[in-house]
């Protein structure tokens, strides 16, 4: 897509740097330099003016990733585009059906009203819940990673979505300030949210997660 956009030797392509490190990869495939720029917190997607922020006369695209089924604020980035003359090309993940995502959506309105202890995410126009990815937030108490091992050792699956931010990476490494990239890589935990799931298996999700809510300081 990047080759057959004209992107090339010399180029500069922006990039978010939570997750999806092919993408970088396909960037230098064709001759040109990753730039990373910062996620919006609310859908961690790219965030337009952090964008902006990146912009170099070399940038000549920005690739755009939808994040856990939320879509990025194309609008904006697109309105960017034509301003400062940078094409804008998407990498979607994959998609569900629409009956799939109802059902998810489901699933995730019970979390979102029963959950306490961690920031559920913020559902937003278009979001079929590929993931319904929450919030856990150390504050000097318990991390993600430790919620995450008590969880599962109370029987329910759950995966952090981003490990290591393709910044962190040895072949991508810059030095770079990233802050809600790095924020979210930390605190980022998804839960399940499978259409197949019962009401029952449900609340055990709430259950066991909130068993442990009181270990962690309330959410801001």
């Amino acid at each position: 897509m990047l080759r057959a956009a004209g992107v090339g030797a010399g180029d500069e392509v922006v990039v978010p740097a939570f997750g999806n490190v092919e993408v970088a990869r396909a960037v230098t495939f064709a001759g040109a330099l990753p730039v990373f720029a910062d996620i919006d917190p609310a859908t961690y997607c790219l965030d337009p003016s952090a964008v902006d922020a990146m912009l170099t006369p070399r940038t000549a695209a920005v690739v755009v990733v939808h994040r856990f089924g939320r879509p990025a604020d194309m609008g904006q980035l697109h309105a960017l585009g034509q301003r400062r003359g940078f094409l804008v090309l998407e990498h979607a993940e994959s998609d569900v059906s629409r009956d799939d995502a109802a059902r998810r959506r489901e699933r995730a309105a019970y979390l979102d009203a029963r959950l306490r202890g961690v920031r559920t995410p913020e559902g937003g126009a278009g979001h079929d819940y590929q993931q319904y990815v929450v919030r856990v937030p150390g504050n000097g108490r318990p991390d993600r990673d430790a919620f995450a091992r008590a969880v599962r050792a109370k029987g329910v699956e759950c995966r952090i979505p981003v490990p290591t931010p393709v910044h962190r990476l040895p072949e991508f490494r810059r030095c770079v300030s990233l802050p809600e990239t790095e924020r979210a890589a930390d605190e980022t935990l998804a839960l399940p949210v499978d259409a197949s799931l019962t009401k029952r298996e449900m609340h055990r999700i709430a259950s066991v997660c909130n068993a442990l809510g009181g270990l962690l300081a309330p959410a801001a």
